[in-house]
């Protein structure tokens, strides 16, 4: 099984691109839960909201509408974690209860190397977030090894591949699954902002051809796994939505041609 979605909803710049243009930011998602039956939601690595919030976006969308929760900076980015899984697990929990909870994202910086310390924080994150699914994103080449591959799978967590500018010594575009799930995320290749705070660096539109190399691949991943997902991550100006739904239609098309002998 395959699900297709986009790394967040409620952007002001697709009014007009994919939301009618007098859609308000309430029925954002309502809207998108017709098109697409899965989410990340990004918000909560900035602040982790109160468990209401996750109890509209239940009652905005249908039980078999998924939800992936990207986990707050401190536990990527400060590497505290422990000051924040607390609030952060229970905020989550009517997720979890709903049965509407597919997985915690949790995305490390560039700066996040493969080393014996970084290694002992990801186990420590497999034991805090044991009764939930954890994919883990790196954007450093040095976890591109088959070791961490095994470790990895060793401790249930699943590899997030992602296609993103290959600048210097950035996680190229590999389709690795582990922990019996693969996931990929889309950042664009605008190679030119990728450094860039703003949020042009994700200005990017994927074309067809570009898309096609990522069809293959999952063609290749969806044999090795009980569950693939693929977000978009480049939001502006609706791109995410174009390409997820481009994907979407070049993956289905993909399956309905017979195999060649």
């Amino acid at each position: 099984m395959i699900a297709i979605g986009t790394s967040g909803f409620s952007f002001k710049d697709w009014k007009g691109v994919f939301y009618p243009e007098e859609i308000k930011p309430k029925e954002m998602l309502a809207y998108y839960k017709d098109i697409f039956r899965a989410v990340e939601i990004n918000t909560t690595y900035y602040g982790i909201p109160k468990p209401g919030v996750f109890e509209g976006m239940i009652r905005a969308t249908p039980p078999d509408f998924e939800f992936i929760v990207k986990a707050n900076r401190s536990t990527t980015h400060e590497l505290k974690d422990r000051d924040v899984s607390g609030t952060f697990i229970e905020s989550i929990r009517p997720l979890g209860e709903s049965g509407r909870l597919s997985g915690i994202l949790a995305q490390f910086p560039w700066q996040f190397r493969n080393d014996a310390g970084n290694r002992r924080y990801i186990a420590c994150l497999a034991d805090t977030y044991r009764k939930f699914h954890l994919f883990v994103e790196f954007r450093h080449n040095s976890w591109n090894r088959d070791e961490v591959f095994r470790f990895l799978d060793d401790l249930k967590i699943h590899f997030v591949s992602v296609d993103e500018p290959q600048i210097g010594d950035m996680m190229p575009p590999v389709a690795r699954a582990t922990g019996g799930a693969a996931y990929i995320r889309f950042h664009g290749r605008n190679a030119q902002n990728w450094w860039s705070k703003s949020a042009d660096r994700y200005n990017y539109l994927y074309s067809e051809e570009e898309m096609e190399e990522w069809v293959e691949k999952v063609k290749a991943l969806e044999k090795t796994v009980w569950k693939l997902y693929a977000f978009f991550n480049n939001c502006h100006q609706g791109y995410a939505v174009r390409n997820a739904l481009m994907f979407k239609e070049m993956v289905e098309r993909k399956k309905r041609l017979p195999e060649s002998r």
